[in-house]
């Protein structure tokens, strides 16, 4: 699904965000402006604005998220949102009421926007589909399909530190095959510029297909990782796989597992990023993941601030001056 048939309204405002695929690179670079101009809400002594006072924001979870259902949920309230949590283990959903049923419900309850995160791939898409025109659907994360704000507050963070997309290489490193944060990555790094994106892991978690995105694949980490200006770890995804792919996690470890030596490989000011949760001795070493070269706290407070801009650009309130609101 592109950017244009789905997500787009018909003057070209962005009506949904389901997938990075299609969004082009003005589109993303006007999403991460507005994410700087909120950036400084968080330290304020009154953490709001009121650019969506008087909507209702639904965060509507078919699986377990920390994270990400916090980040979305402290952004709508920083923005003055009403919100609710959805605990689809508890609702009629799991009594087996379908999805459609469920949806006209809380559309009955007069709600603005769905934050959607379900296991499988393409709901996210059924529900913009299904949904009244007047309400907006974000994608929080669809199986293996897609991750569009992890990919876009990535992309924010990776611009804090690194001044021209173009000239980067960027090193996403594990399980790409179970991933649906790699594939999002991949497409707004390939919108904004980056010639040289690297997929590193064992045969067994990389897709056979991924050089159709356009990247190139390594299965050694070191080689993939030499001179490098931002390397991404992916969490092993152990819920996602069917089978046994991998011999151990102490193997993994031993051979794409990220510790302070095999960053040696990359550039001298190369920054180490992970969309959590982080595991630990799995995919890296905790010397890396508290060094000073990890901005992993970074994203998830960059994470608020993207997530703000997208739901402000959605529901169509940003202002001039997002930051200089009261």
């Amino acid at each position: 699904m592109t950017a244009d048939n789905v997500q787009l309204d018909k003057t070209g405002r962005l009506k949904h965000l389901l997938t990075t695929e299609g969004l082009d690179r003005r589109l993303i670079l006007e999403i991460l402006d507005h994410a700087a101009s909120f950036a400084s809400v968080g330290n304020r002594a009154v953490k709001k604005i009121p650019l969506l006072r008087g909507k209702t924001i639904i965060n509507l979870f078919f699986e377990p998220s920390t994270r990400t259902l916090t980040t979305f949920e402290l952004a709508a309230k920083r923005l003055s949102a009403d919100v609710l949590n959805i605990n689809v283990s508890t609702s009629a959903t799991s009594k087996g009421e379908s999805l459609q049923d469920t949806l006209q419900t809380l559309e009955a309850m007069h709600c603005d926007m769905f934050i959607v995160r379900h296991p499988n791939s393409g709901a996210a898409h059924f529900i913009a589909r299904q949904v009244s025109p007047h309400v907006s659907v974000i994608n929080a994360g669809d199986g293996r399909h897609a991750h569009p704000t992890q990919a876009l507050l990535d992309m924010y963070t990776i611009r804090q530190h690194k001044a021209d997309f173009a000239c980067l290489s960027v090193a996403i490193v594990g399980d790409v095959m179970h991933s649906r944060v790699a594939r999002s990555d991949i497409h707004a790094l390939t919108a904004l510029g980056v010639k040289d994106i690297r997929v590193i892991g064992p045969k067994t978690l990389i897709p056979a297909d991924i050089n159709r995105m356009g990247v190139s694949v390594f299965n050694n980490l070191q080689q993939g990782i030499e001179d490098v200006d931002v390397v991404i770890m992916l969490r092993l995804q152990r819920e996602r796989m069917r089978s046994a792919l991998l011999p151990s996690e102490h193997e993994y470890f031993h051979c794409y597992g990220l510790t302070e030596n095999k960053l040696l490989a990359a550039k001298d000011d190369a920054i180490v990023m992970h969309p959590g949760p982080i595991n630990r001795g799995v995919e890296i070493d905790s010397h890396v993941a508290d060094g000073k070269r990890s901005v992993i706290l970074q994203q998830v407070s960059h994470g608020i601030a993207v997530r703000m801009a997208v739901m402000s650009l959605i529901m169509g309130t940003l202002p001039e001056s997002s930051a200089e609101q009261d």
